[in-house]
């Protein structure tokens, strides 16, 4: 019989997360905070819990969520543009708590790469590279990524993910037809998420902890390339571009996960 993990955060990526596991027949428990999901997930072979994180409090079943098992995978996004005054970080801080009180072994901690700035040198950004983008989303997951790594009660490790796409979400429909995109020099820095969820899945199964690593698929073209042609190869108008401020980014490099995790990528975003 596998380990038990809990994976709070059963969305796009969380809930074909915890599909794959109760695929390879882990015991999984999955959180939402939608009773009309509660079936959804049951029905794929995954232990449905209704959690709700406040900054107050954590309300809902947690504790049976959250009882017996070895692993959480934490994939909540901060929800600062709906709510930009909120603290995602006294939110996580009550999580860490009752992780700490049901003796979870090991937290996997889904962050960003955005927690690096752009500039216009485009910085190649590594697994030792220092996060240091300053807006109130990046300090917010900055702070918690700290307050995990910091924490001796469970191994840690933290994933940041580029910009997540896959057949059904691609930055280009949004973006298609759009006036005035920004930075169109800046180079792409995306992950499919097979490959999300491959990674995620080769760190559990060969207990690769205390770690932080960067995912980002190995191809980083500039911006308006790489949306020109891939608009043109969905029959969607491309975007329009605003060069009159020069292109600010960075290249995630994500040579270190790699080699520790001897993954190769391999779905093209």
């Amino acid at each position: 019989m596998k380990s038990q993990i809990s994976v709070i955060g059963c969305g796009w990526l969380g809930l074909t997360l915890a599909k794959s596991l109760a695929k390879d027949q882990f015991i999984v428990k999955g959180s939402t905070t939608s009773k009309n999901k509660l079936d959804l997930l049951n029905s794929n072979s995954i232990k449905a819990y209704l959690v709700n994180l406040k900054e107050s409090e954590i309300t809902g079943d947690y504790s049976q969520f959250l009882t017996a098992s070895e692993t959480i995978v934490i994939n909540i996004p901060p929800g600062l543009r709906k709510n930009p005054t909120k603290n995602h970080v006294l939110e996580l801080k009550h999580l860490m708590h009752a992780i700490e009180a049901h003796s979870i072994k090991n937290v996997l901690y889904i962050s960003s790469t955005s927690v690096f700035k752009n500039e216009v040198n485009f910085p190649i950004i590594t697994a030792n590279t220092k996060p240091n983008a300053t807006s109130n989303n990046a300090k917010q997951l900055i702070e918690i990524e700290q307050m995990f790594q910091d924490n001796p009660n469970f191994n840690t490790t933290i994933l940041r993910f580029g910009g997540l796409v896959d057949e059904t979400r691609h930055p280009s429909t949004m973006l298609s037809g759009r006036e005035n995109v920004s930075n169109p020099k800046a180079p792409i820095n995306l992950i499919h998420k097979k490959d999300c969820v491959a990674i995620i899945k080769t760190i559990i199964k060969n207990n690769l902890w205390n770690l932080v690593l960067n995912a980002v698929f190995p191809k980083h073209i500039d911006k308006e390339t790489y949306y020109k042609e891939d608009c043109k190869l969905k029959n969607l108008p491309p975007p329009n571009y605003n060069y009159t401020e020069e292109s600010k980014g960075k290249i995630i490099e994500s040579t270190t996960l790699v080699q520790l995790l001897n993954y190769t990528f391999t779905a093209v975003p």
